[in-house]
């Protein structure tokens, strides 16, 4: 791979915005041996990458060394800082693209795509060597100067979106919890029409209910403690306990039918957000524990609940900041604790600390 003098590998060339670029496989040993310019030191304005989260790295090594059968990982793109030169396979036109690059010993190699992947790989290294004979694709760039590279990394980044948490877990399956969510909506006549299996925050004419965002925090809450640990066991309690739930709340069942509009109901009631699934999941988590034979009977406190969002005496400060719907953690415990007194359930440590405080704060 290497002379006195340069670092030759295989490449293929192509050809972006009338530049040349190459990509080549590396092994993941070396992405190890050769020496990545640092830039960390230097001020923003002089970068062509942003600094190095640390803290991502360790999340992102552990997924490669907990998943050593099925990780991904996509390209790595940097730049050279160098002269270069190709020699093609062959004169043939068709083969002409494939070929080797020699660059200097002394060029820098600039990563402007893939930093923490990178280091995710070098961290993952040292605990398991045996990886270093895996590859990744890297495509290289011939460096035209900082603001160049600058501009590269803006673009590379311009339109990458974070897909919406409700499709990371729709195609998560890796994820217990996100399994046993995706089954109770598959096998429940009720919530499969009303839960949106693709959005973390719904349009006002949406037609769901909830997103499987919301749905995954609400079944999480449910079995804590309870699960057995076999899936199709625990989305069956799940789902009895879902669909025993939904008995109380017509309104569901009607926009499910197409009789009543999805946006009126969340508008009109605390009962189709997020935050109520969450906390009356979290009150189901209790009731399953404490009364495992009975529980079904225990939720017809939920049909005495006054869910309207003009119930301001009820839910303001709980569910509702400023007449907004709030889904911060003591919002979720507060109200929590309000269903929980109408189911007669009682409150835990935290929830009743953190009720307290809500007491003095309304003295």
């Amino acid at each position: 791979m290497e002379s006195m003098s340069t670092i030759s590998f295989p490449v293929i060339r192509g050809t972006q915005a009338g530049r040349e670029y190459y990509v080549a496989m590396w092994t993941l040993r070396t992405l190890k041996q050769i020496s990545i310019f640092d830039e960390q030191e230097l001020p923003p304005e002089l970068r062509a990458q942003r600094t190095l989260n640390k803290a991502r790295v360790p999340e992102i090594a552990n997924y490669v060394l907990n998943n050593p059968k099925d990780y991904i990982f996509s390209a790595i793109t940097a730049s050279i800082d160098s002269e270069v030169e190709f020699e093609p396979l062959s004169a043939k036109q068709n083969e002409s693209r494939l070929g080797t690059l020699k660059v200097p010993m002394d060029a820098k190699f600039i990563i402007n795509d893939g930093q923490h992947r990178r280091a995710a790989i070098l961290s993952a290294l040292e605990q398991k060597p045996e990886l270093g004979s895996e590859t990744i694709s890297v495509v290289f760039f011939l460096d035209i100067g900082l603001e160049r590279s600058q501009q590269m990394f803006a673009d590379l980044n311009r339109y990458a979106i974070r897909p919406s948490r409700s499709i990371g877990l729709l195609y998560d399956h890796r994820n217990d919890k996100a399994k046993l969510a995706r089954l109770v909506i598959m096998k429940s006549d009720i919530f499969r029409d009303i839960v949106d299996l693709e959005k973390s925050s719904l349009a006002p004419r949406s037609r769901k209910l909830f997103t499987l965002s919301a749905f995954y925090n609400a079944c999480a809450d449910l079995i804590q403690d309870v699960a057995t640990g076999k899936l199709d066991q625990d989305a069956q309690t799940a789902r009895e306990f879902w669909d025993a739930v939904a008995r109380h709340f017509p309104a569901w069942t009607q926009v499910r039918d197409g009789k009543l509009a999805a946006s009126e109901v969340r508008e009109g009631f605390i009962h189709s957000h997020g935050i109520a699934l969450q906390a009356i999941g979290k009150a189901g988590n209790a009731l399953l524990k404490g009364n495992p034979g009975g529980w079904k009977s225990r939720l017809k406190g939920l049909a005495q609940i006054d869910w309207s969002r003009k119930n301001a005496r009820l839910w303001e400060g709980r569910a509702l900041i400023g007449g907004k719907v709030s889904k911060v953690t003591t919002n979720v415990i507060l109200t929590t604790n309000a269903i929980k007194k109408h189911l007669d359930v009682e409150l835990d440590p935290d929830e009743q600390r953190v009720e307290n405080a809500y007491n003095r704060g309304n003295k």
